[in-house]
């Protein structure tokens, strides 16, 4: 392609572009409120989101009351989904619930305000409030709604978030752990496995326990140390009562049975 067609391609393409803004700002200056209304929707069905949602915009003032609201709020809340701006989305979709509880899209509008909460919950590394707020509302989405057809997804989602939350409390009892706090380590680990009972990483954690105490009793002061050996022994004794085919349980040993040793030495 020759220098002088790209750059009429280009300048025509400009020319479009130039066309198409004028004539949506010719739309949005209008005075007749259904004519931007209608646009608004036009936009909407062609999947031109953002223009559609400064038309929405717009009118939300001059709607609000009137027989369209309902419609327009509606399709308000889903150009931001569309958008992906999930923060205006979940605002817009929960107005709706209140504005409208009895509406045939309130089921759907609660279930996406929860879904875009969880869009916003952030990687494991970081805090977790969007987490938390997503979980508690799609709970609620699911009491409110028991026989919505998304109430399967919802519940997919709060175990993808509460896996999340179970790693995220992990990662901080590990941080403690390879710091060599093991006093902590023991305590963080403790609170990981009461507040996720249901995890397939109990014996994990419980192993992760076993080894704590063990670093903790082998690096305290000689008065101390018979006390904190026990403690390995009893959190090995409560591994093989409660986990005793975990693939954990080898190398546990190895530390009852140094725990043990060390133990019968400062008894003589």
């Amino acid at each position: 392609m020759n220098v002088r067609k790209s750059l009429l391609i280009t300048v025509c393409g400009f020319g479009l572009l130039l066309a198409s803004c004028g004539g949506f700002e010719k739309v949005r200056r209008s005075k007749d409120v259904n004519y931007r209304l209608a646009m608004a929707y036009k936009y909407f069905d062609k999947k031109e989101y953002l223009h559609a949602n400064e038309l929405f915009k717009d009118l939300m003032p001059v709607m609000k009351g009137t027989k369209n609201f309902e419609a327009m709020l509606y399709k308000f809340a889903y150009s931001y989904y569309n958008l992906r701006d999930w923060n205006n989305a979940s605002y817009y979709f929960k107005f709706f619930t209140e504005v409208f509880p009895n509406s045939v899209h309130t089921e759907e509008a609660s279930f996406l305000h929860a879904y875009s909460i969880y869009r916003m919950s952030p990687k494991v590394t970081v805090m977790q409030t969007n987490t938390e707020k997503a979980l508690e509302v799609m709970q609620k989405f699911i009491n409110d709604h028991p026989d919505s057809k998304s109430v399967d997804l919802a519940k997919g989602y709060i175990v993808e978030m509460q896996d999340k939350l179970e790693e995220k409390a992990a990662l901080a009892a590990k941080l403690y752990y390879d710091i060599s706090q093991y006093r902590a380590a023991t305590v963080v680990y403790r609170n990981v496995q009461n507040d996720f009972p249901a995890s397939k990483r109990m014996d994990e954690y419980q192993f992760m326990i076993v080894k704590a105490h063990y670093k903790f009793a082998k690096e305290s002061i000689k008065d101390k140390q018979e006390e904190r050996y026990v403690n390995v022994i009893n959190a090995y004794q409560e591994m093989v009562d409660n986990w005793p085919n975990s693939k954990y349980i080898k190398d546990a040993e190895k530390y009852f049975t140094l725990a043990s040793i060390n133990l019968k030495k400062i008894k003589k």
